[in-house]
């Protein structure tokens, strides 16, 4: 059973109708109990980090998944703010605290080009550099994006860095891999064959790191 955090952030139901696609069963919750139980834990997202963290603060999970997720190593998959809040802070609307569990700092993005639109919106090619872990036996592919900011990963982590996609002469962080910690920048549940074949991968690597 995949949990799925319900902390009222973005349509957390498309990424469970994309999981039980797939076959898999999945509970939405907020519940310590339930989260603790489950064999991963998926954090997506959709909206501003500063709400997110603050919706996340309020139901009292910001220590429990840390001690979850990075002491005792559960699965994680984080999904657009679940990629974003690993970084230490956000520029988002002034300055705000991330779960830190990964060195480096969300940014606006600022094409080189003017006329590219913000958020960086829809399907664009995505470059893999590890096809390994949930990039498994996967080449380049698009994915389907909507964000306005990205995780500048500090330069001393860069190696946890799967794939990239360049906006506007921008690098933006598409996925990050750390042993049991798996996020995505883009929306594998809106992004067809190549988000399901990703979202398999994640699910295959469950009872190896179990």
């Amino acid at each position: 059973m995949l949990a799925i955090v319900d902390y009222g952030m973005g349509n957390i139901r498309s990424v469970k109708n994309a999981f039980e696609l797939l076959g898999e069963k999945t509970i939405l919750t907020n519940d310590k109990k339930q989260l603790s139980e489950s064999d991963a834990i998926i954090l997506p997202g959709v909206g501003a980090f500063e709400d997110g963290m603050k919706n996340l603060r309020k139901e009292n999970l910001i220590d429990f998944l840390t001690e979850t997720i990075v002491d005792k190593k559960k699965p994680y998959l984080g999904i657009c703010l679940g990629l974003e809040f690993l970084a230490e802070k956000s520029f988002e609307n002034g300055e705000h605290d991330g779960l830190g569990w990964i060195k480096g700092e969300i940014k606006k993005i600022v094409p080189n080009n003017p006329s590219l639109k913000i958020p960086h919106m829809g399907w664009d090619d995505t470059k893999i550099l590890s096809s390994k872990g949930i990039l498994y036996e996967m080449n380049d592919v698009s994915f389907y994006y909507l964000h306005s900011y990205y995780f500048k990963v500090d330069d001393s982590e860069k190696n946890l860095i799967s794939s990239i996609c360049e906006y506007g002469g921008v690098p933006i962080t598409a996925t990050i891999q750390k042993n049991n910690i798996f996020a995505t920048q883009f929306h594998p549940e809106k992004s067809q064959s190549g988000g399901l074949k990703l979202l398999k991968n994640f699910l295959d690597l469950i009872d190896d790191i179990c």
